[in-house]
């Protein structure tokens, strides 16, 4: 079963400073139809302006991802990590049993635009832990973050994988789903096929209960999506 959640059913808060889009229960925005998926618990689509940020805030026993679409962030947390994350790389802090963090817009005169994604972890009260990496662009499905950091992946606190797709104008690629498994798609750019669903950007779709999904792109223009492999 295939559920589509489009982008513009999405909650939404704007405070000025940030414009933030919310596919599950998120602040301020409540919606008991979305409290999350499996231990997807966030997908924000955050557009920071110029100079703004989030000041120095804590988190814990929560695995924290952030996808730079646009722009730069500048982290800065209690463990001693500054950091630059430019646009197309991935951050995974591990708030375990404590962290501090603040989040800037690096530019003075450009928007960032960043996803925001939490995943419930399966390990608590541990140690924080931080990690970054690009990986690139290329066609096809690149993983990014694996439960035991494998092949370089980033090394998330739970039985979960994060994969990019990026699929070239005319392509599509079958994506095998384990039994007991549930798999959940945001689509980051363009326009992807699923099964008989079509999904633009900011668009979401939870996929229950099927063995495989065919994953195609039918435009003139590539498509890239972020998949949640999910218990």
């Amino acid at each position: 079963m295939i559920t589509v959640r489009h982008s513009q059913d999405r909650g939404r808060a704007n405070f000025g400073w940030l414009d933030s889009k919310h596919t599950f229960s998120f602040g301020s925005y409540y919606d008991a139809d979305y409290m999350g998926f499996s231990a997807l618990r966030v997908i924000n689509d955050d557009i920071v302006q110029a100079g703004a940020g989030f000041d120095t805030h804590g988190h814990r026993d929560m695995e924290i991802i952030s996808y730079v679409l646009e722009g730069t962030i500048e982290h800065k947390d209690s463990e001693g990590n500054v950091q630059s994350l430019p646009a197309g790389e991935f951050q995974l802090m591990s708030a375990g049993k404590g962290i501090y963090h603040s989040e800037y817009n690096g530019s003075a005169t450009d928007e960032l635009r960043f996803l925001q994604i939490w995943i419930q972890p399966n390990e608590f009260g541990k140690e924080p832990g931080y990690q970054q990496k690009n990986f690139g662009r290329s066609s096809g499905i690149t993983t990014v973050a694996t439960p035991d950091g494998r092949d370089g992946t980033l090394q998330i606190k739970q039985d979960a994988s994060l994969h990019q797709l990026i699929l070239e104008p005319g392509t599509e690629h079958s994506f095998e789903i384990l039994e007991g498994r549930n798999l959940y798609i945001h689509q980051v750019q363009g326009t992807l096929q699923v099964g008989s669903s079509s999904l633009d950007a900011g668009d979401g779709a939870k996929v229950e209960s099927e063995a495989k999904v065919l994953l195609a792109n039918r435009s003139s223009e590539k498509v890239t999506a972020l998949l949640f492999d999910l218990p």
